[in-house]
């Protein structure tokens, strides 16, 4: 079991190296003073992982950022505009995330290459580059507080979403620091989820990419608000090594004790999105197992999940729970109606398939709070899943609106 600790206060900025900036260019509305626009920096060669939205529909920061991790072995920096997602922009919108990458890479003595971009916000608009230029050098004056870049990356978020840890490897002591944003159009498949983290680790760059995409399967793709799949998701990991470890491998003990922390703040974050999901009252954890597959747990836990059906039951805190089991029968997994059982908390709701016999008054008890529990028994094996997710509400639809 890994051993690490919190770092008060501490972001991106935490690991040994990492320095970021942030400026306001009005990308979204001139006339605002919103900070919107980000550049994190390793003063020193990193290895970098990603993993991005499976949509077919990918931004064009998203397609840049590909080019440069397939073809650079020292990706240093990222450069992030919120407001505007420059997605499904054309030719146009490639031509300005290339200039982004160029004009951080210019302003920080870089190679464009060494430069990921990424952009969150409104699809189908051309991003106002006459606004971001200017504002390059002010972005790029680097320092340490992890939340004015993390105030500069959200779009409806409410709240910054950021943490650090440390922990021992060998006998140095490695931090890791992240900050994310996303609060709607939130299923990923790796929302509109960004995500940045810092290490100071040295990790073999295979082994780096292997730990990240388990993390994020095991934290941004056990989450979902609408059951929406952005154009732009994407999570950076950057490894520079400047905790003087020894190259920590696949494999090995160190591995596992950094990947167990990285999944711990990449969950951590992720639920923080969850708890500030757009106009949303409930935050629910919702368990499935007996599972004969983690993957078909997995199915049923997302298809109870995305049920507008069920999201309203939540928002209305009822504990109806034929509800899920429709949900359930429609997931697409084989099941048997007959061995299924339904915990609100630790209160039995069905059992058999049928009814458990719980008043009704009892049951609203636990699913009329604001965190709650919902457990799923197929009985048909011993694999399991837990997904993260929301309820939905009118507000929900009313803020969702175009102007």
């Amino acid at each position: 079991m890994a051993t690490f600790r919190e770092i008060a206060g501490g972001g991106v900025t935490a690991p040994e190296g990492f320095l970021a900036g942030a400026a306001s260019c009005g990308i979204k509305n001139p006339d605002s003073d919103k900070l919107d626009l980000m550049i994190l920096s390793s003063a020193h060669p990193t290895v970098t992982a990603a993993t991005f939205t499976s949509n077919r529909v990918q931004a064009a920061p998203v397609r840049v950022t590909r080019e440069h991790l397939a073809t650079e072995d020292d990706v240093r920096a990222v450069i992030v505009s919120s407001g505007n997602a420059n997605a499904c922009t054309g030719a146009q919108g490639m031509a300005d995330a290339r200039e982004m990458a160029a004009l951080a890479a210019e302003r920080l003595n870089l190679r464009p290459s060494q430069v990921a971009v990424c952009s969150t916000g409104v699809i189908g608009k051309p991003l106002p580059m006459e606004r971001i230029r200017p504002k390059i050098d002010e972005a790029a004056t680097l320092g340490d507080d992890p939340l004015r870049p993390t105030l500069a990356i959200m779009t409806s978020d409410t709240v910054p979403k950021y943490s650090a840890v440390e922990l021992p490897i060998g006998d140095r002591m490695v931090r890791i620091g992240a900050m994310t944003k996303g609060a709607g159009m939130i299923c990923p498949n790796m929302a509109t989820m960004l995500c940045f983290v810092t290490t100071d680790a040295a990790v073999d760059p295979d082994c780096l990419q292997a730990l990240t995409k388990r993390a994020v399967d095991r934290s941004f793709n056990r989450i979902t608000i609408d059951g929406d799949m952005s154009t732009n998701d994407t999570v950076l990991v950057m490894a520079n090594g400047q905790a003087g470890n020894a190259v920590i491998t696949v494999g090995t003990p160190e591995a596992e004790a950094l990947g167990e922390a990285l999944r711990h703040v990449l969950l951590g974050l992720a639920k923080a999105m969850i708890r500030d999901a757009e106009k949303a009252t409930r935050f629910i954890e919702l368990e499935v197992r007996g599972a004969r597959t983690e993957p078909e747990a997995h199915t049923v836990a997302k298809a109870v999940a995305n049920s507008v059906l069920v999201k309203c039951m939540w928002n209305g805190g009822q504990p109806y729970w034929g509800r899920v089991m429709h949900a359930i029968g429609y997931s697409g997994v084989d099941i048997v109606e007959e061995r299924i059982a339904i915990d609100f908390n630790d209160v039995p709701a069905a059992r058999g398939g049928i009814s458990a016999g719980t008043p009704v008054e009892v049951m609203r008890e636990e699913t009329d709070q604001a965190e709650h529990r919902l457990v799923i028994d197929l009985g048909l094996g011993e694999a399991g899943s837990i997904v993260y997710t929301s309820d939905i509400s009118e507000k929900f639809v009313e803020f969702n609106l175009l102007d």
